[in-house]
């Protein structure tokens, strides 16, 4: 039942919004912090030096000499496959959370010193092929590293249904393959996570004593559903809108949509787990980060950490880089292929310190993060704002609105269309149902082409034309049913029972409609 609300509004909007660009997934978090340790995966197979793939849109540099394979490694979708020659390529399968086969690729440097440390990295949300991450383990290979990169899961995984304890057991699976992998000391091991992995990292990290440090990069410290609101909210301001579509109805949707059950695990909070993290850790962000509040975000860390009892931790600020610490030349909103100058040089030289014993205490550097507004706490729905009750009333409006055109089309088909009462019961049955239907369709395409990329259309008066307009016919409903009382007053006893029936249902949507609304934010400014 309580899924049947975000399921119909979805329907909606693909009936009724424009085209919509692809989503972002909703950040989605397990359901508990930290676990006592899973027994090492059972490693699968492993070939020895096979050529693997560079996506050109990743790729940080331009490789010296690629080689080129035909055949791409199982579980890849990108073919032909290359890799630097001053690099190598070792394929490797594992097993991941309750079993699953997974796929990846070790990349180490072609004249690799032995007893070197190792680092598999996680990805952000979405769908995960490893050549996504084939610019960052390029770079970071040839800072001395062997690094881990896999096929992330698909079975288990989707824009409504996930797990980070599932996603921290994968990543383990991943650090026991590459703890055996010839040349790496199984000591200096550690684990990167970009965006959504900075909530998988540190789960995993605190379930096994075999990662001796953690990297995250444009890492969240909020609850997810806070974080996700902010993000659409901070893309439709840097469009230029505000008042009730930003602080009313974007932000009660994404709360339907998480009472609906659609938005897994939306109140998690991370600073538990990462106050459990005993290793050393880096933190990087970029300065134009539009997906994660770069200023609120590190702090937490910080006091996590701290209250923890660990202070070796590395916060840094990168100037003029995005989300994922690459450069962009337009605050954020498009991600170039080069890293942040400075970021792989970071991760390498702080790398070898901690693994050579020598970690940091406390440090925090780099310029102030560009951040235009602040996250806002999201509570759960009470009972009278539940998807349930949503769902009631949108079914209420439905058939209260559409009832009335309905019933007059068959009463014109029979040849008895008596005279209406007044003629405003026809504005309050077409724009209240308009109202209703294009708001629900309009808010779901905000957020399917919500963060730093909104679309809102035309904005007059920091109002987008489309939200204006409806805001105009919810006002003319309300006014609309304020006037049905009086006239069917006038009319008395000459109303017949039927159209006392149809005219009392319409009012009745008239009337739940006004509340609704409000709450919806469609009569406020």
């Amino acid at each position: 039942m309580r899924r049947i609300l975000p399921a119909t509004a979805v329907a909606l909007c693909l009936l009724a919004a424009p085209a919509a660009a692809a989503a972002t997934p909703p950040p989605v978090v397990p359901s508990a912090a930290a676990a006592a340790p899973t027994p090492p995966p059972v490693v699968l197979s492993a070939s020895t030096h096979r050529s693997v793939g560079l996506s050109a849109s990743t790729a940080a540099t331009s490789p010296p000499s690629p080689a080129v394979l035909s055949t791409p490694s199982a579980g890849d979708t990108t073919s032909p496959l290359a890799v630097p020659s001053d690099l190598t390529a070792t394929e490797v399968s594992f097993r991941g959370s309750g079993g699953l086969a997974m796929h990846g690729t070790v990349l180490s440097p072609a004249a690799a010193k032995p007893a070197r440390p190792g680092m598999v990295l996680v990805h952000g949300a979405g769908a995960g092929p490893r050549t996504k991450l084939m610019g960052e383990a390029v770079e970071f290979a040839r800072r001395g590293l062997s690094v881990l990169i896999y096929d992330k899961r698909s079975e288990g995984y989707s824009l409504f249904r996930r797990s980070y304890s599932q996603l921290a057991d994968d990543a383990l699976g991943a650090v026991a393959t590459l703890r055996s992998q010839p040349g790496v000391d199984p000591a200096k091991i550690g684990i990167w996570g970009l965006s959504e992995g900075g909530w998988v990292v540190p789960i995993a990290a605190a379930r096994s004593k075999d990662i001796s440090f953690v990297v995250v990069v444009g890492a969240n410290g909020l609850p997810p559903l806070r974080q996700q609101t902010w993000t659409v909210a901070a893309g439709l301001r840097k469009a230029g809108v505000s008042g009730s579509l930003i602080d009313r109805a974007e932000f009660n949707l994404y709360r339907a949509i998480s009472d609906g059950g659609m938005f897994p695990e939306p109140y998690y909070d991370p600073a538990p787990t990462l106050a459990a993290v005993r290793q050393p850790l880096l933190g990087i962000w970029g300065t134009h980060d539009l997906l994660t509040p770069p200023k609120e975000s590190p702090p937490i860390f910080a006091e996590a950490l701290e209250k923890g009892g660990n202070r070796h931790y590395t916060l840094r600020f990168f100037p003029g880089a995005d989300h994922a610490a690459h450069q962009t030349l337009d605050g954020g909103v498009t991600r170039l292929p080069e890293l942040a100058p400075g970021y792989a040089d970071l991760v390498g030289s702080w790398v070898a310190d901690v693994t050579a014993g020598r970690p940091p205490t406390a440090q925090i550097s780099g310029p102030t993060p560009v951040q235009a507004s602040l996250t806002v706490p999201v509570n759960p729905s009470a009972w009278w704002e539940s998807a349930p009750m949503q769902l009631a009333a949108l079914v209420l409006f439905v058939i209260a609105f559409a009832a009335y055109p309905v019933v007059a089309l068959v009463r014109r088909l029979r040849r008895r269309s008596p005279v209406p009462v007044t003629r405003a019961a026809r504005l309050l049955s077409a724009g209240g149902l308009a109202a209703v239907l294009g708001s629900l369709s309009y808010l779901f395409y905000l957020v399917m082409t919500g963060g730093k990329l909104a679309a809102p259309g035309p904005v007059v008066a920091e109002r987008p034309l489309i939200w204006l307009a409806l805001q105009v016919l919810a006002w003319a409903s309300v006014i609309a049913t304020v006037l049905i009382v009086p006239a069917w007053r006038r009319a008395g006893g000459s109303v017949p029972r039927g159209e006392r029936v149809r005219l009392g249902l319409l009012l009745a949507g008239g009337v739940a409609f006004v509340p609704w609304a409000l709450y919806w934010g469609l009569l406020l400014p």
